[in-house]
């Protein structure tokens, strides 16, 4: 017997009658705002070419790691879920799919998917191994229409601004149709230059020699490599990137020297550098980049601290992003000194900061970025923007970085409907934290009311400088 789906209007408020009733008023005015998603890695083909999503599994499962390390992780092999491009039949994946959707109780997982089962495909049935077929029909089908092509949705959810993020080998050919088409979404970049300042990145040494080609810089050489960084941020910045991203092993940052510079970059170049080396020249370049960040006003975003692909076989056999990536413990006060020690007082530079490591919110992020003017807080990150972990963040930084050096909130995510749903819980969150601030007596309500709007909308569309 099939149970019923119903979102409770009160949903991740506080349970306390008057803190309850105070954050239900916040959420309501700003419930409807636009959507900031200023960082993201969602598919710039899928506004470009705007072509129906094919089905219930191409658009909900397959993109979505939370999903998909979940399931593998009771057992359930990659090929048979259509990952990695296997040819598994898409209603056979996402029968078992629907069949293991309760391993999912009490995930954020649940609470994004069951919001865009309600709230986009209006299914007012719980998904189980009965509905499986009901479901996959009806998201299958809605998807032909055209008001859920990837533009009407993008516009029928308010979303304002999109950051996807593409590499400097990217030639953004996507984003160039979506700014050639008539449609007045704005869809934007983001610089990540992983691929060709990490040594220990696939394929690191023929990057090198990619970027050359791409920019006819002489990229094996120092001043050349970074000559052509230069060159492809301002081709970025024209396709309307105002930040670059970097996810690096550590925090780490150096400032040597130009020859030991120069030096370090001859012995990874040709891949046969220590991973001592790679450390080291990793952080180099984020020093680098902050200095081009200085120069041509790109927002810094740094997220460190996970350790990739830590399932080699995994690896091995689908590639990046299947769901293996593991937090680590991050030092960033003696990390990032010697990058501060060069920009920290900086006030047109901005880096935002990201943590795996929660236990650094208060000894080090919160006291960092409520010092340096460069320095603001990212929100709470991966495995840490739940709702739980949202709380966690405000409670650990408020009292020390406040809430103007933070950045409001960020999706993060391939998986497009979830973007909604996502800022849906963020909005719903920071609303009951700022109630239960009024309820003790620590804000004023209109304080309340002037930073509501702040932390859902505004605090993101000025850091990002959007």
């Amino acid at each position: 017997m099939s149970r019923p789906l119903e979102l409770h209007e009160d949903r991740l408020f506080p349970a306390e009658p008057e803190v309850r009733a105070l954050a239900r008023e916040l959420y309501a005015t700003v419930a409807q705002l636009p959507i900031i998603s200023p960082h993201g890695h969602t598919d710039p083909e899928w506004f470009a070419r705007n072509e129906p999503f094919g089905n219930a599994s191409e658009l909900l499962l397959h993109p979505d790691h939370y999903v998909f390390r979940m399931l593998y992780s009771q057992g359930i092999a990659l090929e048979d879920l259509g990952i990695a491009g296997s040819n598994a039949d898409p209603r056979a994946s996402w029968r078992i799919y629907a069949e293991n959707y309760h391993l999912f109780r009490a995930t954020p997982s649940r609470t994004w998917l069951d919001w865009v089962f309600s709230e986009a495909f209006g299914l007012d049935v719980r998904l189980d191994a009965g509905t499986a077929d009901l479901y996959f029909d009806t998201i299958t089908e809605k998807l032909q229409t055209p008001e859920f092509r990837p533009r009407a949705l993008f516009d029928r959810y308010g979303i304002e601004v999109l950051a996807t993020t593409e590499g400097p080998l990217d030639t953004l050919e996507h984003h160039a149709a979506i700014r050639a088409s008539d449609w007045n979404g704005r869809v934007i970049t983001a610089y990540r230059p992983d691929a060709v300042v990490d040594p220990e990145f696939e394929g690191f040494v023929h990057n090198l020699a990619q970027l050359g080609e791409l920019t006819g810089e002489d990229t094996m050489t120092w001043p050349g490599y970074l000559a052509a960084h230069r060159q492809r941020r301002r081709f970025f910045a024209e396709m309307g990137a105002t930040s670059s991203d970097h996810g690096h092993p550590t925090a780490a940052t150096a400032n040597l020297s130009s020859a030991e510079a120069q030096a370090l970059f001859d012995r990874v170049k040709t891949g046969t550098g220590s991973s001592a080396d790679a450390e080291l020249f990793r952080a180099q370049m984020l020093t680098e980049m902050a200095a081009m960040s200085v120069d041509d006003g790109l927002v810094m975003q740094i997220h460190p601290g996970s350790l990739r692909n830590h399932n080699r076989q995994l690896f091995e056999r689908f590639g990046r992003d299947k769901g293996a990536d593991i937090p680590t413990r991050t030092d960033y006060v003696q990390a990032l000194q010697p990058l501060l020690d060069r920009f920290g007082n900086e006030a047109n530079l901005s880096i935002i900061l990201f943590t795996l490591d929660e236990s650094s919110y208060a000894r080090e992020l919160a006291p960092l970025a409520g010092h340096y003017p460069c320095l603001k807080l990212g929100p709470a990150w991966w495995f840490h923007d739940s709702p739980e972990g949202m709380r966690r963040f405000r409670q650990m930084t408020t009292e020390t970085a406040g809430f103007y050096n933070t950045v409001g909130f960020n999706d993060d995510t391939r998986a497009f409907l979830s973007i909604p749903a996502r800022h849906d819980v963020a909005r719903r969150i920071d609303c009951g934290f700022l109630a239960q601030l009024v309820v003790e007596h620590r804000l004023e309500d209109w304080e309340a009311a002037e930073l509501a709007p702040e932390l859902a909308y505004g605090l993101a569309k000025r850091a990002y400088r959007l």
